[in-house]
């Protein structure tokens, strides 16, 4: 196809809102009272969901069959079967949404497709038994909009989550995608650009929460000919997939988000870094790419312009020290990924000793709606110091697993209960590890802190770029703390002593106590090693590796007392200090668990208490799994 003009781009856009309007515009012409224009090319739309966490249950499966289906009853002409990108619902999925109406079903497999085709799409009648029921109050709740999960969050990054075909770029045109751009190449100076985005209150999305549009400004008044725009999409947190999910959803929001970054600094060259553990967004982010290259969109001369702009995707090999933007770019460049010391910063000396601008995927995804719609728009959502919405993985001991995106402000308790649905089985919350590996664990008496880069680090944690893990009761603090640092210590690249060695000697304190033999002042001496580590490591990792451990002993010291001087794991979690016991009170002699026991540890008689030899236990748990009358203790 020959390459757009601004023209061209308005047609597709006006064309494809028309033939999408089921999608983009019907909790809006619901709320106005008048009805949608239905005249189109087809009479319903079917999305099914399309990510990581849905495919592996199969969605792909289900989206053969839809298509085979309508195929066959004649009706490919009136109902639009669409793979979308993440829908962000992950405990639900797979997941399947219907317009007109917005009806959402859960859990779907491709045996319920014939059914859903007969009863929905020709007679009328949705399936109340796939769609969602209200844990709280039992109710049925058809429409995606009205599910709590959904109703608390203010999509902006997310705003294409499970409304568009993400392999095809028509769709994100026809919801106002690359508008952004003609705005900025057409009516604003890189300068405007920039201050738009000062204006926004825009802070980076990666971690550190710098202003967006301050490090543009720096790298922009950098002296050189050659500059470079970069996306750094090596998220290797665990628990983390914010920016993988956007990504596999909504490509094009990221390249045009770093076109309006190359445009403002200066740079014609553009990549990127995205592990290579992510194959689907790998594909579309590449499908994206060749797509925006066709149109014009990329490449020399866009829409008409004197601006050009080439992005290439750079696959990491998976070390989490390259989430480091120095180590980053070193490892573009050919080289070990390693950080250097700073400064000069990447703005003035980064990508081959060139003027480099570089930000994380989630940030460039909120770029171009706040060309679009003005930076004052974005900063009036948030709170006084951190603007805008923050996307987060929920995950952990959560009833909705899933990815979230809420205005800055909104407390974390809020994000637990009202959006994550709570905690399973009637269980207490402990504790949450919010900022991954370099963040920390607060508790339960913190939860009403608002999402604030601030208020968080006053807790001894941080936002990073998301990650939002929910312990329950059953968690060990220590051993969570000894995690942490075993991830922190494996990952780290060894360069500086601090974090090489520090990390290192709090791995081997925090194992030695997990497992039953920890000291008098191990905790002090823990307390001791933090502050040089953080204060003498080179980069972010080692600097905020410390941060689970800290804050472990700042909120649960007694937990780390009982561990050394009662030995004893109050979660019973680690498997040196518990012991396995058959209480002889609620034992119904039923023999079930020594017939599960790999150790053939249990023994008695039938129809009474069973007694389990303790030099023999290796503590699997197995007993207490299976056993029906919850007599399996741990002490």
């Amino acid at each position: 196809m020959a390459r757009l003009t601004i023209e061209d781009l308005q047609t597709i856009k006006e064309r494809v809102q028309k033939e999408n309007l089921f999608r983009s515009a019907q909790k809006q012409a619901e709320e106005k009272k008048h009805s949608l224009d239905t005249t189109g090319s087809y009479r319903a739309h079917i999305l099914v969901c399309g990510g990581t966490a849905c495919k592996a249950s199969n969605s792909e499966a289900i989206y053969h069959a839809l298509n085979q289906e309508v195929n066959t009853r004649g009706l490919a002409n009136e109902i639009k079967v669409v793979e979308t990108g993440c829908n962000g619902f992950c405990a639900a999925g797979p997941i399947m949404v219907v317009y007109p109406g917005g009806i959402f079903y859960q859990r779907v497999t491709a045996e319920d497709v014939s059914e859903i085709i007969t009863e929905h799409m020709v007679n009328g009648k949705p399936l109340e038994r796939l769609m969602y029921h209200d844990p709280v109050t039992g109710k049925i709740i058809p429409r995606m909009q009205d599910i709590p999960f959904f109703g608390r969050q203010q999509p902006i990054a997310l705003k294409n989550r499970s409304l568009i075909d993400a392999e095809q770029i028509d769709e994100y045109i026809g919801n106002d995608g690359y508008m952004g751009v003609v705005k900025a190449l057409t009516e604003m100076t890189p300068d405007e650009v920039i201050e738009e985005l000062k204006k926004s209150g825009l802070r980076g999305r990666g971690g550190a929460g710098f202003p967006t549009g301050m490090k543009w400004a720096f790298a922009q008044k950098a002296k050189s000919h050659t500059k470079y725009v970069l996306c750094n999409a090596d998220e290797g947190d665990p628990g983390a997939f914010m920016d993988r999910s956007v990504l596999e959803n909504d490509s094009h929001s990221v390249l045009e988000g770093m076109i309006l970054g190359g445009y403002a600094v200066g740079a014609h060259q553009g990549y990127i870094y995205c592990r290579a553990e992510y194959p689907l967004a790998i594909k579309r982010l590449t499908i994206a790419i060749e797509q925006a290259m066709e149109y014009g969109l990329l490449g020399d001369n866009i829409l008409g312009s004197e601006y050009s702009l080439d992005i290439h995707v750079y696959q990491g090999a998976g070390a989490f020290v390259c989430g480091e933007e120095t180590a980053l770019m070193a490892s573009i460049e050919g080289r070990r990924g390693m950080p250097r010391p700073r400064p000069p910063f990447p703005a003035n000396q980064g990508l081959w000793g060139k003027p480099s601008v570089l930000n994380n995927v989630e940030t460039y995804a909120c770029v171009p709606q706040i060309i679009l719609k003005g930076g004052s728009w974005f900063a009036s959502i948030g709170t006084a110091n951190s603007k805008g919405t923050k996307v987060f993985a929920l995950t952990g001991a959560i009833e909705n697993v899933g990815l979230v995106e809420v205005p800055m402000g909104t407390s974390v308790r809020d994000i637990i209960f009202e959006i994550g649905g709570g905690i399973p089985d009637g269980k207490k919350i402990k504790a949450v590890q919010l900022g991954g590996p370099s963040g920390g664990c607060i508790p339960e008496s913190t939860l009403d802190t608002p999402i604030d880069y601030e208020e968080i680090t006053k807790l001894g944690a941080i936002m990073g770029s998301g990650g939002l893990i929910v312990m329950d009761e059953n968690s060990c603090m220590v051993d969570t703390a000894r995690f942490f640092m075993e991830f922190c210590q494996e990952e780290s690249c060894g360069k500086c002593t601090p974090c090489r060695e520090g990390t290192k000697r709090m791995l081997e304190i925090l194992t030695r106590i997990c497992n039953g033999k920890g000291k008098d002042g191990d905790i002090e001496l823990l307390e001791e090693i933090a502050p040089y580590v953080k204060d003498s490591s080179l980069c972010g990792l080692g600097q905020t590796a410390p941060n689970p451990v800290l804050t472990t002993i700042r909120y649960f010291r007694e937990e780390c007392e009982a561990h050394i001087y009662k030995n004893k794991c109050p979660a019973g979690v680690c498997k040196s200090l518990i012991t396995y016991l058959l209480d002889p009170d609620l034992c119904k002699g039923c023999g079930l668990c020594a017939k599960k026991c790999p150790e053939q540890c249990i023994s008695g008689e039938k129809k009474k208490p069973h007694l389990i030899d303790e030099e023999k236990c290796i503590k699997c748990g197995m007993c207490m799994d299976v056993c029906k009358f919850d007599a399996v203790k741990i002490v």
